[in-house]
């Protein structure tokens, strides 16, 4: 069993990331089950929780005219505009019924302000206003995080790269994982992974 400084952040495992959401990333049921059992093993268990208003600035609905999948530019930066999900309050928004949620310490919900986006379990998409899991994971004495959940190219790497750079040790458990991969963009999160001390492991 990991030592008492370790800590499983499971991300994103929500209907709107599984097959018939309106997001739905390939193969993300077959993740449940190893993801329940790493649950008892780690003395801490975090869940994230994509949680959006129905006018998230992220939704290509939300944009005249606008095709999903496209890039605009936000005052952030570039932002991938998506099929609408994770809905606030939605049955798309729900983690998945086989996942074991009662086991975790902390369910964090991130990406419910609407104009910003929110990858990461850390910080919005703005690189600035945190989401107080660093804080929440150093008061619990944890020094290294280990990460599953969806998708590996997004939610997951971001949440990585961002655990790296406040000090944390990192490994993305690549087998309890799915990626989106839009194009190429599964190769390019795992070369930065890889780049930036990520432990990748399956």
């Amino acid at each position: 069993m990991p030592g008492e400084t370790q800590a499983l952040i499971v991300i994103d495992l929500q209907n709107d990331f599984c097959p018939g959401g309106a997001l739905a990333v390939a193969g993300a049921n077959e993740i449940v089950p190893r993801i329940n059992a790493l649950l008892d093993a780690f003395p801490i268990r975090v869940l994230t929780q994509d949680w959006h208003p129905a006018d998230h600035a992220s939704f290509a609905d939300n944009h005249a005219d606008a095709e999903p999948y496209t890039v605009i530019e936000m005052p952030y930066g570039q932002q991938v505009l998506w099929p609408a999900h994770c809905v606030q309050g939605s049955h798309g928004a729900a983690l998945h019924a086989g996942l074991l949620a009662d086991r975790a310490d902390m369910i964090l919900r991130k990406g419910f302000r609407a104009g910003i986006d929110s990858y990461s379990a850390f910080y919005e998409n703005d690189r600035a206003t945190t989401t107080g899991l660093a804080g929440y994971l150093r008061e619990r004495g944890a020094t290294h995080l280990t990460f599953a959940g969806l998708a590996t190219d997004f939610c997951v790497a971001w949440s990585a790269l961002d655990a790296v750079r406040l000090g944390f040790g990192a490994t993305v458990l690549t087998r309890a994982c799915r990626a989106i991969d839009l194009e190429g963009s599964l190769a390019d999160a795992m070369d930065k992974m890889r780049a930036a001390g990520v432990n990748l492991e399956p």
